[in-house]
C-alpha cells in the first residue's frame, strides 16, 4: 500500500447537492424560502401554545418542544449550507464540523424521543382517559422532556468524542491540501466516518447499537401504543366518537409516517444504490422537509390551535 498522510485536516469540503453552478441560486433561493417558513411556522406553534390557556396540557406542551426542536434542528444546517452558496466556499472547519455533527444528532434524537412520548400521551388519553391526569400531570411531563434533552445530549456527545479520536488521512499524490471532501451539504455522521482512515468499527458498532435503542425503540413504542388505540377506537359504539378519538391522534400519526418513513427511504436507498449525492439530496426530506412541514399538519388538521392563530392574528 502506497504511504498516506495522516496529519490532522484543518478542514472538509461540503460538496452540496450538486456542483452545478448554474443551479446554486436555484438552491439557495429554495433553501433559504423553506427555513424562512419553518422557522415562523414553527414560531407560531410556540406562541399558540404558549399563549393560549386552553392549548396548556400535554399533548401540546410536547408540541410546543417539538416545534422548538425542529427549528434548531433545521438550524444546524441550513444557514451553512446558505452561507456556503453565497460565498462560494464549500470549505467547513473540522471544529465546526464535529460541532455541527453533534447537534444535529441532537435534536434528531430529541425529534424521535419527543414524537414518542406525544404518542405515549394519545395512548394514555384514549385507553385510559380516567387516569390521564393522573399519569400524564405537568411535573412529569417536564421530567421526562428533560430526561430526554439528557439522553439525547449524551447519545450525540458520545458519538461526537469517538469521531475526534478517529485519524483522517489525505494522499499527497492525489491532493496537496489537508481536506476531504464530504459529498453532502452537512457533516453527516456516517459520511464524515467512512472518510476516517482509522479503524472506524467501535464507531460502526456504537452507531448500530445506538440506532437500534434511540431508534427501533421509540419506533415500537409508537406501533405499540397505535395498535393499543387502533383497538380502543374500534370498539367505540358510535361512529361519531370513533372519529373524534381518532382525528386527535391523526396529525401526530402523520409527522410520525413523514419523519419514519422519509429516514428509512434514506438509509435503504443509500444502502442500495451506495450513491452519495442520491443520500445527501434525499436526506432534505427529514432534515428539512419534515420540520417544515410539522406545523401545517398540525394547525391545518387542529381546531384548536387554528383557532388559537387566529384570536393572536
Amino acid at each position: 500500500m502506497k504511504p498516506r498522510n495522516t496529519t490532522q485536516i484543518s478542514e472538509f469540503l461540503l460538496l452540496g447537492l450538486s456542483e452545478d453552478p448554474e443551479l446554486q441560486p436555484l438552491i439557495f433561493g429554495l433553501f433559504l424560502s423553506m427555513y424562512l417558513v419553518t422557522v415562523l411556522g414553527n414560531l407560531l406553534i410556540i406562541l399558540a401554545t404558549i399563549s393560549d390557556s386552553h392549548l396548556h396540557t400535554p399533548m401540546y406542551f410536547f408540541l410546543s418542544n417539538l416545534s422548538f426542536v425542529d427549528i434548531w434542528f433545521t438550524s444546524t444546517t441550513v444557514p451553512k449550507m446558505l452561507v456556503n452558496i453565497q460565498t462560494r466556499s464549500k470549505a467547513i472547519t473540522y471544529k465546526s464540523c464535529v460541532t455541527q455533527m453533534h447537534f444535529f444528532l441532537l435534536f434528531a434524537g430529541l425529534d424521535i424521543i419527543l414524537l414518542t412520548l406525544m404518542a405515549y400521551d394519545r395512548f394514555v388519553a384514549i385507553c385510559h382517559p380516567q387516569h390521564y391526569t393522573v399519569i400524564m400531570n405537568p411535573r412529569v411531563c417536564v421530567v421526562i422532556v428533560l430526561v430526554s434533552w439528557i439522553v439525547s445530549a449524551l447519545h450525540s456527545l458520545l458519538h461526537s468524542l469517538m469521531v475526534l479520536l478517529l485519524s483522517f488521512c489525505t494522499d499527497p499524490e492525489i491532493s496537496q491540501f489537508f481536506y476531504l471532501k464530504i459529498p453532502h451539504f452537512f457533516c453527516e455522521f456516517n459520511q464524515v466516518v467512512q472518510h476516517a482512515c482509522s479503524d472506524i468499527f467501535p464507531n460502526d458498532l456504537v452507531m448500530y447499537v445506538t440506532s437500534v435503542v434511540l431508534g427501533g425503540g421509540p419506533l415500537a413504542g409508537i406501533l405499540y401504543s397505535y395498535s393499543k388505540i387502533v383497538c380502543s377506537i374500534l370498539a367505540i359504539s358510535s361512529a361519531q366518537g370513533r372519529y373524534k378519538a381518532f382525528s386527535t391522534c391523526a396529525s401526530h400519526l402523520s409527522v410520525v409516517s413523514l419523519f419514519y418513513f422519509t429516514i428509512l427511504g434514506v438509509y435503504f436507498s443509500a444502502a442500495a444504490t451506495h450513491n452519495s449525492h442520491s443520500s445527501a439530496t434525499a436526506s432534505v426530506m427529514y432534515s428539512v422537509l419534515t420540520p417544515m412541514l410539522n406545523p401545517y399538519v398540525y394547525s391545518l388538521r387542529n381546531k384548536d390551535i387554528k383557532s388559537a392563530l387566529k384570536r393572536h392574528l
